[in-house]
């Protein structure tokens, strides 16, 4: 990365404005300052103002959005350097620090989110106008980061202010989550190259393995489309494409190439115009993807979710998701059980959450005799769980492939999602529902194998697996499931534990039960047990064992 100093004033010469929380706690501090200065010369010695105004502007044009606050800056393009202009009342020490927020680190405490500082300079300079420069390099990760100038003169209080800066790669969303087969779909995309080549590609009947959680790849359909993007340099622009009318149910994703070599992705499901004869229908988390996309589409330095800033209630789902377009953790979460779909030849309608929304429990049932939710399943809405628990009251099976699902309450309006509460606090523990709920997390720091207890209970589940009471298979963690004392159904039976996995009494439970309507309810019990569902033929066994004696 490259810091330079140099005197002058940027282009823009508007002041930063500072908003929201900043702003109030600028307030606040302005305030302050004025009660120092009612104490007398002591206090006035060190509540001098020091670091003017701060404006931030690239070395070429602006992109749409940007102002004296925030700039945009492509590696490839001319947009290569931010400069970052301010004044100094005196001499004093200052320090330009690039940071990058907690973005792509979930946290539910905000003392947990930390600024990570990737790069600092510090130069000693006289009072006056300046101006300081970053260039950052191009394997930088695209997106926003925080630009600080922080100054001290003498023993005075240190002084901060800043900007943000965007690096732009290629970022894309449609503006639909979903659509059925032969539908038009609007792919909208932010990106400042010459030229960018659209290919659509089917995710999860691929051979090849992927490796990063920033790439996708899958089976090439349909013919790629290349566009001319130099009219679009600076704003976003729609590409109108067309799902394939013959394109199986599934996730896609348009694996966006531009001609200098950037590359980004945006998903899109496809689900079927009217269920099919398969009876078994998997359910996607779209609306938990969106909240942990930590894309950050307001320009503040901080992704557009609660796990970046926990005071945002409410998150876009049209936005592209951060890491260059890859949904938080589907490498993790969701491909495994994609790969082992095709791999088992499994014939299934697939949805994306809110599309499931749209049916009513009798019909649902009519539909389907299993509904299988894959992944992290975390937030979910009203309609949607009266509408599975609903489904279950009329004999309709259910299977939980990860673990701390229907944990949360969100509400839809248009195409966002608003967090409102942990349903267990609003009277309706997930447990009553899936046999089990969430217990804790620790972000994968322990991890065990589970040991089987309900071999007896539930031989069915591991015929052919050579597993008995005792036995050991796997190895998962992160988040974990156990039974309710209170809330699950009595009949609730463990069929395998990682005992005290998080400590004395934290343990992730496997369960199944039968409900009085007939409906069968497996839960994994571990977060990451349906996305390494390849890794161990034991555990591939107890799920086929599993979606046979359910389906």
């Amino acid at each position: 990365m490259s810091l330079t100093s140099v005197r002058g004033n940027p282009s823009d010469t508007q002041p930063a404005p500072w908003r929201g929380t900043r702003g109030r706690l600028f307030a606040a501090a302005a305030v302050g300052g004025a009660w120092l200065l009612a104490r007398g010369p002591a206090a006035r010695a060190f509540s001098r103002r020091l670091l003017t105004t701060l404006r931030v502007a690239n070395d070429g044009a602006p992109f749409v959005g940007d102002g004296p606050s925030l700039t945009t800056l492509s590696p490839v393009t001319g947009r290569t350097a931010a400069r970052l202009a301010f004044g100094l009342e005196r001499s004093a020490i200052v320090t330009l620090s690039i940071l990058e927020t907690g973005q792509g680190v979930a946290s539910e405490k905000p003392s947990t989110v930390a600024e990570t500082a990737l790069r600092e300079k510090t130069v000693s300079l006289t009072r006056g106008e300046h101006v300081l420069s970053w260039q950052p390099p191009t394997t930088l990760p695209p997106r926003t980061y925080i630009a600080r100038i922080s100054a001290q003169a003498n023993r005075e209080p240190l002084q901060s202010m800043h900007v943000v800066v965007r690096v732009l790669g290629v970022d894309a969303a449609f503006a639909e989550r979903s659509a059925v087969p032969g539908a038009p779909v609007t792919l909208v995309v932010r990106t400042d190259a010459r030229a960018v080549t659209v290919q659509m590609l089917r995710s999860g009947p691929e051979t090849a393995p992927t490796y990063a959680n920033n790439e996708i790849k899958g089976i090439p359909v349909g013919d790629p489309l290349t566009v001319d993007w130099r009219k679009h340099s600076n704003a976003p622009a729609p590409i109108a494409l067309t799902v394939g009318s013959d394109w199986p149910s599934g996730i896609y994703a348009a694996q966006l190439t531009a001609d200098d070599g950037r590359v980004g992705f945006a998903p899109l499901l496809v689900h079927p115009v009217a269920p099919t004869p398969t009876r078994v229908a998997v359910i996607i988390p779209t609306s938990t993807w969106g909240a942990y996309n930590f894309y950050d589409a307001n320009g503040d330095g901080w992704g557009d979710t609660w796990y970046a800033r926990w005071h945002t209630m409410h998150v876009d789902l049209t936005r592209p998701h951060a890491s260059r377009g890859v949904p938080y953790r589907y490498r993790s979460y969701d491909l495994g059980f994609q790969h082992w779909l095709a791999q088992t030849g499994k014939e299934v309608d697939m949805y994306a959450d809110e599309d499931l929304e749209a049916f009513a429990p009798a019909d649902l049932r009519a539909a389907y005799d299993l509904l299988v939710f894959p992944g992290h399943t975390e937030y979910v809405t009203e309609a949607l769980f009266d509408l599975v628990e609903g489904y279950r009251d009329l004999g309709g099976n259910l299977m939980f492939l990860s673990a701390n699902n229907f944990f949360r309450r969100v509400d839809r309006t248009g195409h966002g999602i608003s967090l409102i509460d942990e349903w267990r606090d609003l009277g309706r523990p997930e447990s009553s529902l899936l046999g089990v709920q969430y217990v804790a997390s620790d972000r994968g720091q322990r991890r065990g194998p589970f040991t089987v207890v309900g071999a007896d209970v539930a031989p069915w589940a591991f015929v052919g697996t050579g597993l008995g009471n005792g036995s050991t298979f796997g190895k998962y963690g992160i988040e974990i499931d156990a039974r309710s004392e209170w809330f699950s159904p009595a009949n609730t039976q463990v069929l395998a534990t990682i005992t005290d996995l998080f400590g004395p009494g934290r343990s992730a439970e496997m369960t199944y039960y039968e409900h009085p309507s007939g409906a069968k309810v497996f839960s994994a019990g571990a977060l990451d047990f349906g996305g390494q569902i390849l890794l161990w033929p034991q555990t591939q066994q107890i799920l086929e064992n599993v979606w046979q004696y359910l389906a």
